[in-house]
C-alpha cells in the first residue's frame, strides 16, 4: 500500500520523495455499546483495516486533501486561517477538525499540508472511519512538529474535535481503541477515569467476522445525540437519590431499586441499557478471561437485545443480519457494533462454520432485503504507524 500511496501523492501533487506514509486502524466493538459516554465500560479491539495517509509539510499555510476513495472531488483546498466547519469542505472536516483541536489545545500548527488519503474502511459502516481519520491527524501532525503528546492525548483531541467541531457528541471509545490498539489484544477501558487493561483474545478454534448491512448512517444528522440526552435527563435524576457521576457506577439491582424517579418511560430504558450493558461488559471480560465463550457469546447476545428493544438503535436490516447469524450452528455471539441505525454486526464464529455463516447470512439476507451484505473475517492489529 505504501508504495501505491506514494505514486498517487506524485501525479497529485508532485515530489513524493518528501512524503512520509502513516496508517491508523479502523475499531470493533466487541461488547459494551453507548456505554463510553455514560461512564462505563467499554471492549473494542483495532482492526488491521483502516486508514492510510501519504503526508508531507508545506512552507504556508494551505491545506490540500485528496482522497482516493472520492477521487470525483479531486483537490479539496484549504487554508489553516480557515478552520471552520462546512458542508462544501465534506470528510476534510475531520483532518482540519484535529488540526482546529491542536491549536485550541495550546500546540503550534506553523505550517500546512498536503494530504493522500486511503481508506480500507467501509464508509459508513460503523467501524470509525472517522475516528480511524482523527487519530492518523493527531499522529501526523505529531511527527511533523515534533508535539509532545502521548497516544492516549491524541484519543482525546480526536474526540474534542468531534465534539466540537464536527458536532457529534461521541464518547471516547472509539478514537482511544485507534489510538491504542494493540495486536491480538482488546482494551478494556473504563471510560469514566480511562483506567483500562489489554485483554489478549485468544480464540484458536474461531474467528471475529464483521457483517457490512450496506445501509449508511450518520451519527451527526441521527438520533445518537437524542439517546445521549436521555442518558443525561434519566442520569440527573437519578442524582436525586444516589451519589453518582455516571449511569456506569450503578449495579442493575441499584438500578431496578432507584428506576421509578426517572418520570419518563423511554428515558428510563435508555438508562436501563446503559447500567445493564455496563454490568454485561465487566461479565464478559471476566468470562473470556477464563475461556469462557460460550459465556461471552451469551452476553453479545443479550448486549443485542438491549440495543435492539430498550436502546433502539438498530434497524430492519441489522436485525436480520443478527437472526440469520442465530440460525448458523457454530456461531458463539453476535450483534450490532457501532454507534447504530445502521452499519456492521460483529459475531465470533467456530472455525468450521465461517463459510456455513457467510453462504447462509449471505443468502438469507439478500432474499429478505433484496440487498447484498458484505462479510469481513478480520485480524486484530495495532495502533498508529510510520510505514
Amino acid at each position: 500500500m505504501k508504495d501505491e500511496l506514494l505514486k498517487k501523492f506524485e501525479e497529485v501533487f508532485g515530489e513524493a520523495d518528501k512524503a512520509k506514509v502513516y496508517f491508523a486502524p479502523g475499531r470493533v466493538n466487541l461488547i459494551g455499546e453507548h456505554t463510553d459516554y455514560n461512564g462505563g465500560h467499554v471492549f473494542p479491539c483495532a482492526l488491521t483495516i483502516g486508514t492510510y495517509g501519504a503526508a508531507r509539510k508545506r512552507d504556508d499555510n494551505i491545506l490540500r486533501f485528496y482522497s482516493l476513495n472520492f477521487e470525483e472531488a479531486g483537490v479539496i483546498e484549504s487554508s489553516l486561517d480557515d478552520l471552520k466547519p462546512s458542508k462544501e469542505a465534506g470528510w476534510t472536516n475531520y483532518p482540519k477538525g484535529v488540526m482546529w483541536a491542536f491549536k485550541e489545545k495550546g500546540y503550534d500548527v506553523p505550517v500546512g499540508m498536503d494530504l493522500v488519503l486511503y481508506g480500507t474502511i467501509p464508509n459508513g459502516s460503523g467501524l470509525s472511519s472517522s475516528a480511524s481519520l482523527e487519530v492518523l491527524t493527531g499522529f501526523i501532525l505529531r511527527d511533523f512538529f515534533g508535539t509532545e503528546v502521548t497516544n492516549q492525548e491524541l484519543a482525546l483531541i480526536g474526540q474534542y474535535s468531534e465534539n466540537n467541531y464536527n458536532g457529534c457528541n461521541c464518547g471516547i471509545m472509539d478514537q482511544f481503541a485507534v489510538a491504542m490498539g494493540k495486536k491480538d489484544s482488546a482494551i478494556f477501558l473504563d471510560t469514566s477515569d480511562l483506567s483500562f487493561e489489554y485483554a489478549n483474545i485468544n480464540l484458536p478454534d474461531a474467528k471475529i467476522v464483521i457483517t457490512n448491512s450496506k445501509v449508511k448512517h450518520s451519527l451527526v444528522d441521527s438520533a445518537y445525540n437524542k439517546r445521549r440526552s436521555a442518558c443525561e435527563m434519566a442520569l440527573s435524576e437519578l442524582q436525586t437519590v444516589c451519589d453518582i457521576k455516571g449511569l456506569g457506577d450503578l449495579t442493575c439491582e441499584e438500578f431496578e431499586a432507584n428506576k421509578a424517579i426517572i418520570k419518563d418511560d423511554e428515558r428510563r430504558v435508555r438508562a436501563k441499557h446503559a447500567v445493564y450493558e455496563n454490568q454485561r461488559t465487566i461479565d464478559a471480560v471476566a468470562a473470556l478471561k477464563e475461556n469462557d465463550i460460550e459465556t461471552f457469546g451469551k452476553l453479545m447476545n443479550a448486549s443485542h437485545i438491549s440495543l435492539r428493544d430498550d436502546y433502539e438503535v438498530s434497524c430492519e436490516e441489522i436485525d436480520i443480519l443478527v437472526d440469520l447469524a442465530w440460525t448458523v450452528p457454530g456461531v458463539i455471539g453476535s450483534r450490532i457494533t457501532g454507534g447504530g441505525f445502521g452499519g456492521c454486526t460483529v459475531s465470533i464464529v467456530k472455525n468450521e462454520s465461517v463459510e456455513d455463516f457467510k453462504r447462509v447470512v449471505t443468502e438469507g439476507y439478500k432474499e429478505k432485503t433484496g440487498n447484498d451484505c458484505e462479510i469481513y473475517v478480520v485480524d486484530i492489529g495495532d495502533g498508529p504507524v510510520i510505514l
